[in-house]
């Protein structure tokens, strides 16, 4: 979406904006254009973003980074998947991801915490149910084992988890602000059409979701 990129920048500039740090704070790495990794010993968090690409296509960038994913958590580095990255921790910690059977999921929609997330570092004391930003047509299907279920959807069970005590993954997007999700339902136009979803009737719904910051706040204060 270049129209998007000129005006809000990309995945990392949203990440950044909503972890509230500044970009000298942040190495960016894009392994899908063949970047590498940083060694262990050099990162103090992770954050995974989303991306146009599936899980399910196995791309040789992607299962390289599966397998920096499982060494990580092992470590138990702050990590913090958000929709493909929560999809691919899921992977590569022993769970499955697929495409949803009934079509994508799109727009400012609620989710049910668990009673697990009151005891949880990033979503303690949040409202039994949020509303999230969602845009995505896998999900994760199967949690890794020894995976804390912390959220769920009506249509998908698997919103967010928590591996070990500093591994997380989200489905949804806590960094995207009410324009990125327009543009994103604007993006999705035919392909919600053509699954039977209102297009409109979604974009109407989208509103601001105050809680995602709270919880990419929350996950920096982890880190830095």
């Amino acid at each position: 979406m270049p129209e998007l990129q000129q005006q809000r920048g990309d995945f990392e500039d949203w990440m950044i904006e909503a972890l509230a740090i500044s970009r000298s704070q942040v190495e960016t790495v894009d392994v899908s254009v063949g970047e590498q990794l940083p060694e262990f010993h050099q990162v103090s968090g992770v954050v995974i973003t989303g991306s146009h690409a599936m899980v399910t296509e196995h791309h040789d960038w992607s299962e390289y980074s599966a397998e920096w994913i499982k060494v990580a958590a092992d470590k138990q580095i702050p990590t913090l998947g958000i929709c493909y990255g929560h999809q691919l921790i899921a992977y590569a910690l022993g769970g499955s991801v697929d495409y949803m059977a009934d079509g994508r999921e799109v727009g400012t929609l609620p989710v049910k915490l668990h009673p697990s997330a009151q005891e949880d570092a990033l979503l303690h004391d949040l409202p039994e149910q949020i509303l999230v930003q969602l845009s995505h047509r896998q999900a994760v299907m199967e949690l890794p084992p020894d995976a804390v279920l912390l959220a769920s959807s009506d249509r998908v069970p698997f919103e967010a988890f928590r591996y070990g005590d500093r591994v997380w993954g989200m489905q949804f997007h806590p960094e995207f602000s009410t324009d990125v999700m327009q543009a994103y339902t604007k993006y999705a136009r035919s392909g919600l059409e053509s699954e039977g979803f209102d297009p409109d009737y979604i974009y109407r719904q989208i509103t601001d979701t105050p809680n995602g910051l709270t919880i990419m706040q929350r996950f920096a204060g982890l880190v830095f």
